[in-house]
C-alpha cells in the first residue's frame, strides 16, 4: 500500500513535523503520561480542531497569526503556482520551523491538503518565497480528488450507504469543521478517507497527467483517459471510520459486522481496498487520531478487496 492509512500510522501524515510515530492509539505515550491521557480526548460530535498542535510550534503559531494575512497569501500563492488549484485556508498551526496550514481546494476538485510556510524566527519573517508541501501529500490529495470525479455514480452510492448507517444504527462521523480545520489527508467526508498515490498508478496516472495540463478539462475527457485495464486496488483504498454516538458506548460489534458484511457484498461502489473502524465517541484532541485498543478494525493484512 502506497499511502497506508494516513491518520493511524504516525498521527496525521505528519511524521517529520509532529517529531516522531505515535503509539497504535494516536497518542506518543512518552510525551502525554497515561495519568494525562483522559483530558486529551473529547468527543467527535464537538471536535472541531481545537487542541490540535504539532510540536514545538508555540512560538511560530504566534507568529504566524500575527502575520495571517501574508502566509494566507503564500500559500494560496503556492498552489495557484504548482497546482493550478485555488484554495480556501481554514487553519494554521505552527510547527518547529514555521506554520502548517490546512485547506480546501475551491476549483476545480475538491479536497483538504496543506502545506508549510517558513518562518524565520530570529526575525519573525514569513519566507512567502520558500513554501513547500511533504512530498507527494498535494500530488495524492489531486489524485483522490480526480477519483472522486470520474467516479461520482460509484462515490454517491458509497456516501447514500454510510448516512443510512449513520441514521440507522448508533453511529456517527467527523464533524467537517475538524476536517477542514486538522484534515489536510486528500478526499476527506465525516465517514471516510481515501488513501491513494499517482506514483505507479497505472491506471489513474493518465488522468493526473491530463488534469494538470489543463484543470478545466472535461469530465468525459477525464473518464476516458482512465486505464481501468492495468487497476491495481493495492493502490487506491477507501478507509472508513466510525465512531459511536452515545459518549459512554463501546464499539458496537453488530453495526461493525454489518458494515463489513454490507461493503463486501456491494457491487455498484468504487472499486479498491477498503478498511473498516469502528471507534468509540472519542478523538484525542492533539492529533486527530480516533483508532483505540478497544477499536473495532478490519484492515491490513485482511482488507475487503473490491476488483
Amino acid at each position: 500500500m502506497v499511502t497506508k492509512n494516513k491518520w493511524f500510522i504516525c498521527g496525521i501524515a505528519f511524521p517529520l513535523l509532529l517529531g516522531g510515530c505515535v503509539n497504535g492509539n494516536g497518542v506518543n505515550e512518552k510525551e502525554y503520561p497515561k495519568k494525562q491521557l483522559k483530558n486529551q480526548f473529547v468527543s467527535v460530535q464537538e471536535y472541531i480542531g481545537e487542541g490540535y498542535t504539532l510540536k514545538n510550534g508555540e512560538e511560530t503559531d504566534k507568529i504566524a497569526e500575527e502575520k495571517r494575512e501574508e502566509v494566507e497569501k503564500a500559500v494560496k500563492d503556492f498552489f495557484l503556482k504548482k497546482y493550478k488549484t485555488d484554495v480556501k485556508v481554514h487553519n494554521i498551526v505552527g510547527n518547529v520551523d514555521g506554520a502548517t496550514v490546512f485547506v480546501e481546494s475551491t476549483n476545480p476538485l475538491h479536497f483538504y491538503t496543506y502545506a508549510v510556510v517558513p518562518i524565520d524566527l530570529s526575525n519573525e519573517k514569513i519566507l512567502s518565497d520558500s513554501v513547500f508541501s511533504q512530498e507527494g501529500q498535494v500530488e495524492s490529495a489531486i489524485t483522490e480528488g480526480l477519483y472522486r470525479k470520474i467516479f461520482k455514480v460509484e462515490f454517491d452510492r458509497l456516501n447514500e450507504y454510510l448516512k443510512k448507517i449513520a441514521n440507522e444504527e448508533s453511529v456517527t462521523g467527523r464533524t467537517i469543521e475538524s476536517l477542514q480545520n486538522v484534515g489536510g489527508s486528500g478526499y476527506m467526508t465525516p465517514y471516510y478517507f481515501l488513501s491513494s498515490s499517482v506514483i505507479n498508478n497505472e491506471a489513474i496516472k493518465p488522468v493526473y497527467d491530463l488534469y494538470m495540463k489543463d484543470p478545466q478539462v472535461s469530465t468525459e475527457k477525464l473518464r476516458a483517459a482512465y486505464n481501468e485495464q492495468v487497476f491495481n486496488p493495492t493502490y487506491f483504498e477507501v478507509v472508513i471510520h466510525l465512531f459511536m454516538r452515545d459518549q459512554d458506548a463501546e464499539p458496537d460489534e453488530k453495526v461493525f459486522n454489518r458494515v463489513v458484511n454490507d461493503i463486501e457484498s456491494m457491487s455498484d461502489i468504487p472499486k479498491g481496498t477498503y478498511s473498516i473502524f469502528v471507534n468509540d465517541n472519542t478523538v484525542h484532541k492533539q492529533s486527530f487520531e480516533g483508532v483505540k485498543d478497544n477499536s473495532l478494525e478490519k484492515t491490513t493484512p485482511d482488507e475487503i478487496v473490491k476488483e
